[in-house]
């Protein structure tokens, strides 16, 4: 069976997702809606200026909403209006979380899965993290620690050549970035029970936060810090390859996630590591994350799997980013 998707948003970022379903045998792109029609047409499928265009002509089973976050609602309730099989909304969900709230309620009153489309935690190197974990091959996670480091955030000129609304976001780091990590970590290590965050902007032509860290603790006593900024790069020949490095640490064993996507372990007490995910080219975006996504949802409607990043779980995210800003603001710890 071939699942029949149209995509909502022909941006930047949507390239990625159009470039997924292409390469899915069990998907058939059916349009692409933009108000800027050029953009549509771009992408070669039928276009449509407004999503009550592409309705009037098909109602696909699965819509993409690949738009800014204040556009999220109106695209979901009219997809659910309309009886679509399945609605996958890009990240950040929504423009707050009481309306995250209600699209979600709205959603599952009508037995329509609404997947969120965070894509980081189907990046490769995460997989194999966690499997390494469910192996028992680290003991007891205590530290994951990971280096957000870009280097795209410098000069008047940041930004402005791929994703130019960057530097007009009021939150930046946190809301359009950090939000990959929160997930990530709770992937990882589960749910947190505090954070405190450290916030700032290092770069004065932009209107949000730029760089800090954010420190999560968890029932285990484990910690979870995110060390972020975006002027500052790490050793790779793609710097939006992993974004960064990392360190998750455990009672028995390291694992290092380097800039070229390798993952490596070292014993406690040794010198030596091994390698337990080979560095190698991608298709797609940081790891071909986004096809991972894709697929994933395919497989979760045909029954083979529960859906991952379901929008009444992912609402979780979207209290934690509300409390990583409460906190910075405050300047205190929060219990999650």
């Amino acid at each position: 069976m071939s699942y029949r998707v149209a995509c909502v948003g022909a941006g930047y970022f949507a390239r990625f997702h159009y470039d997924a379903w292409a390469r899915l045998d069990d998907a058939t792109l059916v349009g692409a809606v933009d108000r800027d029609l050029d953009k549509a047409t771009a992408t070669g499928l039928p276009a449509f200026a407004t999503l009550d265009d592409l309705f009037a002509v098909e109602v696909p089973e699965i819509l993409d909403i690949i738009t800014p976050p204040k556009t999220h609602a109106a695209a979901i309730r009219l997809a659910i209006s309309k009886g679509v099989r399945a609605i996958i909304c890009q990240k950040p969900f929504c423009s707050s979380l009481e309306e995250a709230h209600a699209v979600t309620a709205e959603a599952e009153t009508a037995q329509i899965p609404l997947i969120i489309h965070e894509n980081f935690r189907f990046q490769p190197w995460y997989r194999a993290m966690r499997a390494a974990i469910e192996d028992g091959a680290i003991g007891d996670p205590r530290q994951l620690t990971f280096r957000f480091r870009t280097g795209d955030g410098r000069g008047p000129e940041a930004y402005l050549d791929r994703q130019p609304y960057f530097q007009r976001m009021r939150r930046l780091l946190v809301q359009e970035t950090a939000v990959h990590w929160i997930d990530t970590f709770r992937y990882l290590l589960g749910p947190a029970t505090g954070v405190y965050a450290d916030l700032r902007r290092e770069n004065p032509v932009i209107a949000g936060e730029d760089a800090g860290y954010i420190l999560f603790d968890y029932a285990s006593g484990a910690r979870a810090l995110f060390d972020g900024n975006r002027l500052l790069d790490h050793a790779t020949e793609n710097p939006r390859l992993t974004f960064g490095e990392a360190l998750l640490e455990g009672t028995e064993a390291t694992l290092s996630l380097w800039g070229n996507g390798s993952v490596t372990r070292r014993v406690f007490g040794a010198t030596d590591e091994t390698e337990i995910l080979a560095a190698r080219t991608y298709p797609g975006f940081a790891g071909d994350c986004v096809f991972a996504l894709n697929a994933h949802v395919l497989a979760a409607l045909r029954g083979e799997q529960p859906f991952e990043n379901a929008a009444r779980d992912y609402l979780e995210v979207r209290r934690m980013e509300e409390a990583v800003y409460t906190s910075a603001a405050e300047q205190r710890r929060l219990p999650l």
